[in-house]
């Protein structure tokens, strides 16, 4: 039984959605105050988090913010009435992996909830028997082998296109710094190393191109965002 942690300071939007959410199998974990919500986070252990933007205390984007200190892997959903482009691109700067607009229904918000939990392997995810597969979209990785499979083929990966695919993966859908890249995989961010980073970028878009819902997305003067 997933466990979601929902942040929610409208009382009886808050109910509604709690018992909602309890109706179709999941356990709620549920706090109104935002200043309340990251101890709520360690007493709970969610797997999903659910957080309103506008709360009294600390908005949804500060403790979001606060999260992904503690687990960078954890989905996060914002629940917004805001409209504006720069608050939506704020959340995923935040580390947020979806969002979803007030007034929204109920079937709306558990399937981008299941689809979180599918993308992060929790409930329905891998069993021992596939536990080396990576489902990606519409391909299949197996990264100890360093093998994409994907619509109508199979591709033999080199050992930094596998080490690059799976720390894209393992960082999906939140903005990832191009020096911490360089890092991780060769050690320093030097001119030598950015040439060659730019080149296997280029080559996993290709890999990954026959997904539409797949996208490497340059975010300029920062690095990039696996769009899943």
């Amino acid at each position: 039984m997933p466990t979601i942690l929902y942040a929610e300071d409208e009382q009886f939007l808050g109910k509604i959605v709690k018992e909602s959410l309890e109706s179709r199998g999941f356990k709620v974990a549920m706090e109104a105050d935002g200043a309340r919500v990251l101890d709520l986070y360690r007493k709970a252990n969610p797997d999903i988090c659910v957080l309103d933007v506008m709360m009294p205390g600390k908005d949804g984007f500060e403790v979001a913010s606060e999260i992904r200190k503690l687990n960078t892997h954890i989905p996060i959903l914002f629940l917004t009435a805001k409209t504006q482009t720069e608050d939506v691109v704020r959340g995923f700067s935040q580390g947020g992996n979806d969002y979803i607009r007030k007034p929204f229904s109920m079937e709306e918000l558990i399937v981008r909830i299941n689809n979180l939990l599918q993308l992060a392997g929790t409930g329905n995810g891998n069993t021992p028997a596939d536990k080396d597969n990576l489902q990606i979209g519409a391909f299949t990785f197996n990264m100890p082998r360093q093998v994409l499979h994907g619509p109508g083929e199979e591709k033999k990966l080199s050992f930094r296109e596998s080490e690059l695919l799976g720390y894209l993966w393992k960082n999906r859908n939140t903005i990832i710094d191009r020096r911490d890249l360089l890092k991780a995989l060769w050690g320093n961010d030097n001119f030598f190393n950015s040439r060659n980073l730019d080149v296997y970028i280029t080559k996993l878009r290709g890999y990954l191109k026959n997904d539409p819902s797949l996208e490497i997305l340059t975010i300029k003067g920062i690095g990039y965002r696996f769009v899943t």
